[in-house]
C-alpha cells in the first residue's frame, strides 16, 4: 500500500510540474542582479531579458540590488520564492569567490541556488600604460626583474575578482608588481592611462574602450584561448599552461524551483543566446557565449570553478574576513 501511495505521489508531482511548465510564464518574471544599472552585467542581463520577454509575451523585470560585494543581491535572490518566477543573474564573485573571502555569508551558494543557464564568460585583460616599454608579457616580466616593485598594478579592490587576479599575476609569473587597490574599475583604469600606475588588470568589457582609443596597450588575456576582437593578444595559458581565470554571468534560481520550469527557462535562454544579433551584442559587452548548455553542465562548471578559486585564494594567501 505504501509503495502504491508513493508511486501515485510521484506521478502527481510529475504531472503538476509538467502542467506548471506548460503555462509558464503567466505573469512577469523577476531577475535579481547584484550590480548597478548601466554596468556590463546589467546591460547583458537586460539584453537577454528583453529577448525573453518577447518570447514569453511576459515581462522579465531586472531588479538591481547592488552593494556589499554582491551579498545584498545574492541574499535577496536566495530568499525569493522558489516558484519559477524569481532568478538570480549571478557573477563569479557571488557564487564562487565570496565564500572564500568572507568568514560568513547570509546565503550559501551551493545550498540556496539551482543552476539554470550559462550566459557568457568575460575574460580579463592585462594592459600597460603606453609609456611602459614592454609590449609582451615576457618583456613586462623582464622589466619588473630589473627593479622589482617599481611598477604599480592598479586593480578594483583587494578582494574583488580583478584584485585577486592581479595578485595571482605576481604569483604565477614571479613578478613583484606593487598592488594598488582602487574603489572600482573606473579609477583604476584612469590612473593607469594617466601613468600614476603602469599596469592594470580588469575585464575585457571595461578595458575595450581604452584599447580601441589607444589609451592602453593589451599584452595578455586570462582566457584559455584567444579572445574575439583581441586575436593578436596572447593568452596567459600560452606561457603558463593551465592558466585560465575568467569572469562569467550565469542564471540560477532559488533552491526548490520546479525542475520542469528550470529546464524550460534553460531551453528558452539557450535559444535567445543562439541568435546572431544577441551573440554579437554580448561580445561587444565583453561576454563570450560558448554555445548551449544544460543545467547539469552549469552545475559541473560551478563545481570546477570552486576548486579553481580555492587554489587561487590559497596561492595568494588571502585570508577571509
Amino acid at each position: 500500500m505504501k509503495t502504491l501511495l508513493r508511486a501515485l505521489a510521484v506521478a502527481a508531482l510529475s504531472t503538476f510540474g509538467h502542467a506548471t511548465a506548460q503555462d509558464f510564464p503567466n505573469r512577469p518574471v523577476h531577475w535579481i542582479l547584484s550590480q548597478p544599472a548601466g554596468s556590463s552585467p546589467d546591460i547583458s542581463a537586460r539584453l537577454v531579458a528583453d529577448q525573453l520577454s518577447k518570447t514569453w509575451n511576459q515581462q522579465v523585470v531586472v531588479d538591481n540590488r547592488p552593494g556589499g560585494q554582491n551579498v545584498i543581491g545574492a541574499q535577496a535572490a536566495a530568499k525569493a520564492p522558489a516558484d519559477g518566477y524569481s532568478y538570480y543573474f549571478a557573477t563569479t564573485a557571488a557564487l564562487v569567490s565570496n565564500p572564500l573571502t568572507f568568514k560568513s555569508l547570509p546565503y550559501n551558494p551551493e545550498r540556496d541556488f539551482v543552476p539554470v543557464a550559462m550566459i557568457g564568460k568575460s575574460p580579463m585583460v592585462i594592459a600597460v600604460n603606453n609609456s611602459v616599454p614592454a609590449k609582451t608579457l615576457a618583456e613586462l616580466i623582464a622589466l619588473d626583474a630589473k627593479d622589482p616593485g617599481k611598477l604599480a598594478a592598479a586593480n578594483e579592490g583587494t578582494k574583488t575578482f580583478g584584485g585577486m587576479m592581479s595578485q595571482l599575476l605576481n604569483v604565477a609569473t614571479g613578478m613583484h608588481l606593487l598592488q594598488v587597490p582602487y574603489n572600482g574599475v573606473a579609477p583604476a583604469l584612469q590612473d593607469t592611462v594617466a601613468g600614476r600606475t603602469q599596469v592594470v588588470l580588469v575585464s575585457s568589457a571595461a578595458m575595450s574602450p581604452f584599447i580601441k582609443r589607444g589609451d592602453l596597450r593589451p599584452i595578455a588575456v586570462t582566457a584559455s584561448k584567444r579572445v574575439s576582437g583581441l586575436e593578436g593578444v596572447p593568452t596567459m595559458a600560452e606561457s603558463y599552461p593551465g592558466f585560465e581565470y575568467v569572469g562569467w554571468f550565469a542564471l540560477v534560481a532559488p533552491a526548490g524551483t520546479p525542475e520542469a520550469i528550470v529546464r524550460k527557462v534553460n531551453a528558452d535562454v539557450n535559444a535567445v543566446l543562439e541568435r546572431p544579433d544577441t551573440l554579437k551584442r554580448l561580445l561587444e559587452l565583453g561576454a563570450i557565449n560558448e554555445g548551449p548548455g544544460s543545467p547539469e553542465q552549469l552545475a559541473q562548471f560551478l563545481k570546477d570553478e570552486r576548486v579553481r578559486w580555492a587554489k587561487l585564494v590559497k596561492d595568494i594567501n588571502l585570508q577571509p574576513e
